[in-house]
């Protein structure tokens, strides 16, 4: 029985332990599913976001969405910390005839191996053997790893976030918010800007490449919310990426090479993140030929030449179902503020 305990103290500890390996110091994709963080988020996040639809107004709604990530962070490390804790609980109490006094209870095994965790040290249980001893040295090291290790990974978090939302910021005062594609053309048109698209292609492409890094290799980045009314980096990627396709499938007569590059990335984008979470990666183009041709009428009024509406009306079609059903879904999974045909419009007026 004492083998017993011991052995499962020591399957739960390396279990916890390769789940925060893999989370905070692997900095790429891991497919390994069966893990704590891993089983934990996925699990709450669909009831946290029911009750956040649920709610009637947008900003209780977009404000209680947004507290999912931190909420997670936190109780994640508390519950790495609950689950070594109990691990070498286990282990304790598996050993207790080599402490003294005499732990009575497997309660009184978790107390002890907590207050050599978290270092704390009150001496009220004293190891007395050579085994023993090296369990709670190994526990106090492992307290003191964790949390520094930890506190490092919330750092880097809360950094990715923030550059992350700074081009989200630049998106939304030329795509407006929520950020449309039309908007985007229109607004450089507007301000006889259209020559410096292409640098606008390369920044996005340049951004889009550190999110593609930096969200798989730590999956909780995708639970954090613009800080922004209106606005979310799905909505931004996929303004963008309409329009660079407008522009290539639509507009006549303006270099569109730096745009062809920024669909194939983000494309690529897309279906990664749609391929981490298990989403379908095929479907229609997602817009209406009604919704195609106000965005045709928006950008003959602003001054572009267009091309023939029906072999354009095919290309753009052609063009946008390859990312369309990804990019709609991770909208819809993490309930982003609706936007010009991106996540859930049924709601929305399309005036565009």
């Amino acid at each position: 029985m004492n083998a017993l305990y011991i052995t499962l103290g020591v399957l739960l500890i390396v279990w916890v332990l390769g789940d925060i390996f893999f989370a905070v110091l692997v900095p790429r994709p891991v497919s390994v599913s069966a893990r704590l963080s891993v089983i934990y988020v996925r699990t709450l996040w669909p009831y946290w976001r029911s009750i956040g639809l649920s709610m009637q107004n947008m900003e209780r709604r977009d404000s209680f969405l947004g507290m999912f990530a931190p909420f997670v962070l936190i109780t994640l490390l508390a519950l790495w910390e609950a689950c070594n804790i109990l691990g070498f609980g286990l282990i304790d109490y598996g050993m207790r005839a080599q402490i003294k006094p005499t732990l009575d209870s497997f309660g009184d095994a978790v107390y002890f191996a907590g207050t050599a965790f978290t270092t704390i040290g009150f001496g009220d249980y004293v190891a007395m053997t050579l085994p023993a001893r090296m369990t709670s040295i190994v526990a106090g090291a492992l307290g003191l790893g964790i949390v520094a290790v930890v506190l490092t990974f919330l750092f880097s978090i809360i950094s990715s976030f923030q550059r992350r939302e700074v081009r989200v910021a630049m998106t939304d005062s030329r795509a407006g918010a929520p950020p449309s594609g039309v908007a985007f053309l229109v607004t450089y048109a507007e301000f006889d800007i259209r020559s410096h698209m292409s640098d606008s292609f390369v920044e996005m492409q340049r951004w889009i490449a550190e999110i593609l890094d930096s969200h798989l290799s730590y999956p909780i980045l995708f639970y954090f919310r613009s800080t922004h009314d209106n606005a979310s980096w799905i909505a931004a990627l996929g303004a963008m990426l309409d329009a660079a396709t407008l522009l290539i499938t639509t507009v006549e007569g303006e270099s569109s090479g730096q745009a062809a590059l920024l669909i194939e990335l983000g494309t690529h984008a897309t279906h990664d993140f749609a391929d981490f979470f298990n989403m379908p990666l095929k479907g229609g183009a997602g817009v209406e030929r009604r919704e195609y041709d106000d965005a045709r009428a928006r950008l003959a009024a602003a001054g572009y030449a267009l091309r023939d509406t029906e072999p354009a009306w095919k290309e753009f079609c052609e063009i946008r179902r390859r990312y369309s059903e990804p990019l709609n879904g991770i909208a819809r999974y993490w309930a982003i503020p609706p936007a010009q045909w991106i996540g859930d419009r049924s709601s929305l007026r399309h005036n565009s």
